[in-house]
């Protein structure tokens, strides 16, 4: 009788884990370039009273075994990598990714960060930089008397600018992107930007449009790939699974207490 309460507790914290990841979807449905987190679950370890394939008689043996679980847990936290909404802006720092890849930033301990957040400005030096000030790798360092509005990025990511007085586009840079062969293994830092791991395998750069790398769309954002509709059905169920838990909790109590009763 004891081990349906922990078995129902641990559904109980289990469905409790994912509410909390479909919250954290839902805060950042309008984060630029946010992708949702999915909950994996996994059963945990069975007793076993009978292992199927056991003799029964000399010519026989028991078709199927009698075990009994112990509940689940988290196995695993999933970020999902599809394409989010592309959603025209005007501001000529703005860039998205269509496809895959990412963009690269130094952070301030000198490592590397990725990120899909194409929301960048251009700082006092000229320099195109995160919301936050990091520096957008390969450096794109505009000249101090270029003309704003003829700020243009092409698709395959070459910078061209004009200067006062001069009607010529000159080239300034040459950006590149980034991916990896596993992307769900990058850790998320916060801040819409990842670092690498073992799992996630080195980063493969370069030029946007080729070798499978995505393009970028100038004066455009990703939009979060959160589904709000999806979400919410997610929550629903999530709510009721943890309600069903809560019951057998309850069953289970209820028959204590009337084993408990017995002797009266």
């Amino acid at each position: 009788m004891m081990r349906s309460l922990w078995t129902a507790a641990s559904g109980m914290t289990g469905q409790q884990f994912n509410i909390d990841t479909i919250s954290h979807n839902l805060s950042n449905v309008n984060t630029t370039g946010f992708k949702k987190n999915r909950a994996d679950f996994e059963d945990l370890l069975y007793q076993n009273s009978r292992i199927a394939g056991t003799p029964a008689t000399e010519l026989t043996v028991v078709p199927t075994g009698i075990q009994v679980g112990h509940g689940v847990r988290v196995a695993a936290t999933q970020k999902m990598f599809t394409q989010g909404a592309l959603q025209q802006t005007g501001e000529i720092s703005d860039l998205a990714i269509q496809g895959e890849g990412f963009f690269r930033v130094l952070l301030i301990d000198g490592t590397y960060g990725y990120t899909r957040d194409g929301s960048f400005k251009i700082d006092s030096e000229g320099q195109l930089v995160t919301s936050n000030g990091y520096r957008v790798l390969p450096d794109v360092v505009l000249p101090e008397d270029y003309v704003r509005e003829s700020l243009t990025i092409t698709q395959d990511g070459r910078v061209g600018v004009k200067v006062a007085g001069s009607d010529d586009l000159i080239d300034v840079s040459q950006m590149e992107i980034y991916r990896f062969t596993n992307p769900a293994g990058l850790q998320a830092i916060g801040e819409n930007l990842f670092k690498l791991t073992n799992a996630s395998g080195d980063a493969i750069g370069g030029r946007p449009g080729f070798d499978g790398m995505g393009k970028l769309q100038h004066k455009f954002l990703e939009m979060s790939n959160v589904s709000v509709v999806s979400e919410m059905v997610n929550m629903i169920v999530a709510q009721r699974a943890y309600e069903l838990n809560s019951k057998a909790i309850q069953t289970a109590d209820t028959m204590l207490g009337i084993a408990n009763n017995l002797k009266r």
